[in-house]
């Protein structure tokens, strides 16, 4: 059960109006990294969970970034209010009103013309919001892996934003929601390293023969460190197809029907590398006098 209470979880204070800014926090709103996206993907994990308390964890947070949802929305409307009335009320003249909304070259006029200046659920771009950005795959180790880089790549978008703004009131709220992110992915990685098997991902073991091997697989020398030390793998300069020791070609045990109508389909269809026909698209063009 949810009760919306009618105060935000952080005070927010907005300096004066600024279309563009509104426009660029949009990201956090309804934005691949974005806080509606974060509180989704919880939510689902949270309710898929049968380990008490890593549910109890995934829905305060799912929560928590529902409150991050509304400060964003709520900088985004009031970052808004001069443009929203100036468009409802007409008080400028229109290229007057298409400058002051339009600012330095952003925009933000999409999202006042098609939205009046609220919050929408759209990235900075005006991509709208879509469940593709839930990448929750129900193993908790793969999950709790995936919910740490989200919060890692959430807190690197308002890093961003923060740098973009000098109204003092903003960059405190991004400063707080900022900083959640953080408790967030330490939280993700308690939970984490507190499941005794959490590597590899699921039950099945890795084959043992190619667990601990590394395929440097490109030209020129590689640089060595312990992603691909010989203390931690088994270092393969110059792998060739195929490792498995076999010949490297794929092949496919057919029944003889199937195999039959296979080779009458390749005599049907086979290409002649000894004609040279002429072509469409060489009819098509001009050809040079001779």
């Amino acid at each position: 059960m949810f009760r919306h209470v009618k105060k935000l979880q952080y005070t927010v204070r907005v300096s004066e109006p600024n279309p563009g800014l509104a426009n660029l926090l949009l990201e956090q709103f309804g934005g691949p990294q974005g806080e509606l996206a974060a509180a989704m993907r919880y939510f689902t994990q949270g309710l898929g969970d049968d380990d008490l308390g890593r549910r109890d964890m995934l829905m305060d947070i799912a929560t928590e970034e529902l409150s991050h949802l509304e400060i964003i929305g709520s900088l985004v409307g009031m970052l808004n209010k001069g443009a929203k009335g100036k468009l409802a009320e007409g008080t400028e003249a229109e290229g007057d009103l298409y400058r002051s909304i339009t600012g330095a070259g952003n925009d933000s006029h999409l999202t006042s013309i098609l939205y009046g200046g609220g919050p929408a659920l759209t990235n900075s771009g005006g991509v709208p919001w879509t469940a593709a950005y839930i990448d929750t795959i129900g193993e908790v180790t793969a999950d709790l892996r995936s919910n740490i880089a989200a919060e890692s790549r959430a807190k690197i978008i308002y890093e961003r934003l923060i740098n973009v703004t000098d109204d003092v009131g903003v960059k405190d709220a991004l400063g707080f929601l900022m900083t959640r992110e953080a408790a967030h992915q330490l939280s993700f990685e308690k939970a984490l390293y507190s499941i005794r098997n959490n590597f590899p991902p699921g039950k099945l073991p890795p084959i043992e023969e190619y667990a601990h091997t590394y395929f440097s697989m490109s030209d020129g020398d590689d640089v060595r460190g312990s992603w691909n030390s010989d203390e931690n793998f088994n270092y393969v300069a110059d792998p060739q197809p195929a490792v498995d020791g076999g010949d490297g070609h794929a092949s496919v045990v057919l029944a003889e029907d199937e195999a039959a109508a296979l080779k009458a389909m390749a005599v049907r269809t086979a290409s002649n590398p000894d004609i040279n026909p002429e072509t469409g698209a060489e009819l098509g063009s001009e050809k040079p006098q001779t």
